[in-house]
């Protein structure tokens, strides 16, 4: 995978994503029988660590499954979060702390990036087409497409066209910015029940430089961003937690040891 260094830009605004459709997402599993069920058959992983609940940048890394184990693929890469930290999310782990541990709670508009594992969906981007050999879902998006950052629309924490429904939010995300932060972007399968105020809109998107943040997403270099769009499998599961919470729950979860 390509590592490199982007040019900054301002803060941006994050939120979950989905195409008219509800997504992918396996069963929550509790602390008990997370080990055999949490990351179900998938055979990718991307991991995020950050080194507490208030840190703004990540260390990422993507792995395979061989056999019964994860084998890391690549070298580690930089990336940043939420511009107020991590918070649990609602995603493959459950809703909120999983049995015996604690930490913040996801809730919309709070500026944190959802911790917790989460299947990877759909991607989306300015260009006419993905880049070559991708295998995940693909929309080129216009100023027709939002993110619905809305709790009260019936569209909320949904990426849609919005000449396929009725209007109904006060508030959404431009899916076609005037920057570059969208230039491509996946969908982050947090909050899939649509639970209002449980936070909306979170991707992985391009970065504004390594010393930026975001207001809930997980950002990295372009050419890492799309490099990881060619090669991730569907449904993939993507990882995010303090390195104590990560240390703490891998063996329960199988997760790979931590950077």
């Amino acid at each position: 995978m390509k590592l490199a260094i982007a040019a900054s830009f301002a803060l941006v605004a994050c939120g979950r994503s989905e195409v008219a459709v509800e997504p992918t997402s396996r069963p929550p599993a509790d602390a008990a029988t997370a080990r055999s069920t949490l990351l179900g058959d998938a055979r990718e992983l991307i991991t995020a660590v950050t080194a507490d609940w208030t840190s703004t940048k990540v260390t990422l890394r993507r792995f395979r499954r061989e056999g019964g184990s994860w084998k890391p693929v690549g070298s580690e890469w930089p990336g940043v979060i939420g511009k107020s930290g991590t918070a649990w999310g609602s995603g493959v782990h459950g809703t909120g702390a999983p049995a015996g541990r604690s930490g913040p709670i996801k809730r919309e508009g709070d500026g944190k990036s959802p911790a917790g594992a989460f299947v990877l969906g759909a991607s989306y981007g300015y260009a006419k087409s993905a880049p070559p050999g991708t295998r995940i879902p693909y929309t080129t998006v216009d100023d027709a497409w939002k993110c619905v950052d809305d709790p009260a629309s019936k569209s909320y924490n949904r990426v849609l066209d919005r000449s396929t429904v009725d209007v109904d939010w006060k508030s959404a995300e431009d899916m076609r910015r005037a920057d570059n932060l969208y230039a491509w972007v996946v969908d982050i399968a947090h909050n899939a029940t649509r639970t209002p105020n449980g936070g909306s809109c979170i991707f992985f998107h391009v970065w504004g430089g390594a010393d930026s943040s975001t207001l809930g997403c997980t950002a990295m270099d372009e050419q890492t961003l799309a490099s990881l769009i060619e090669v991730l499998e569907p449904d993939a599961t993507f990882v995010l937690l303090p390195k104590a919470e990560y240390e703490a729950l891998a063996p329960a979860w199988g997760l790979p040891r931590s950077p």
